[in-house]
């Protein structure tokens, strides 16, 4: 009788423990998750120095470049808890002229249920002023291909460079208009600089991306020029035809920290 007790005490130990190990949660398992930024203005597909726009301010302008740096994603899940991917391989350069810079994987993401993101338009202080060695890739201050998203004068890198022609800009300057805005806040001569990086908040509408081993959601955004020329400032290229290092700067920043806008989702 007792050893009958016995085996059927071992018994139901070795069920439940083979019920729990088919039941345990992988914490292990990690996934990815595809972002894709469509360059617009307004409603209309953006097109390098073909189409003809016009801004809040009236004003025609026609675009011939348009780059612009994310980084430091945070996904947040379901629960309201955040996961924040590592900082070293998180750095992003769109380029409209290269269509290939416009989707980008996140990977080693846990696996579980996203509902939103966000991130930073520009490159953080941390990265700014890292060694040359941990600066690789987009971040490459020497590597030409990148348009020169780098201020040499400065030690520092342009967030956001958008270049075109417009009737109302200077005829000294070629009809030309630029703004290439950057500043992380670090130090310039020993002087406190502009702080020009700005965070993006994309929440799913409701929808929400399951990331898994097998499963590679795609979240799709877009990214509307207009909302560089309106927000809390109305930009006038016939007042600010060139805008680079300066306290103006920080008008137009906070008018790109609109400009990238949730679209929709898919769970592949």
């Amino acid at each position: 009788m007792r050893l009958s007790l016995i085996l059927l005490l071992l018994v139901c130990l070795l069920v439940g423990t083979i019920w729990s190990c088919q039941n345990e949660v992988d914490v292990s398992e990690t996934g990815s998750l595809i972002i894709n930024l469509d360059n617009r203005v307004g409603n209309q597909d953006l097109s390098l120095g073909k189409a003809t726009y016009q801004n809040a301010a009236g004003e025609a302008f026609t675009v011939t470049k348009f780059n612009y740096f994310v980084s430091n994603f945070r996904l947040k899940k379901a629960d309201g808890t955040e996961y924040v991917l590592p900082q070293e391989a998180n750095y992003y350069l769109i380029q409209e002229d290269k269509p290939e810079s416009q989707s980008f994987t996140l990977t080693t993401i846990p696996a579980g249920t996203y509902i939103g993101m966000s991130f930073l338009i520009g490159v953080d202080s941390l990265r700014s002023l890292a060694n040359i060695s941990q600066r690789t890739g987009v971040l490459d201050p020497g590597l030409g291909t990148h348009e020169a998203m780098y201020w040499e004068w400065n030690s520092g890198y342009i967030f956001l460079k958008l270049e075109g022609t417009s009737p109302v800009a200077p005829a000294a300057q070629n009809n030309l208009f630029f703004y290439h805005i950057g500043g992380f806040g670090g130090g310039y001569n020993g002087k406190k600089t502009i702080n020009n990086l700005r965070t993006v908040t994309i929440s799913f509408n409701g929808n929400s991306a399951q990331v898994s081993a097998s499963g590679r959601p795609q979240v799709n955004l877009t990214a509307d020029v207009l909302n560089v020329f309106t927000g809390t400032t109305t930009l006038q290229i016939a007042q600010h035809s060139s805008v680079m290092f300066e306290d103006y700067s920080a008008n137009i920043a906070n008018n790109y920290k609109e400009m990238i806008r949730y679209k929709d989702l898919q769970n592949q």
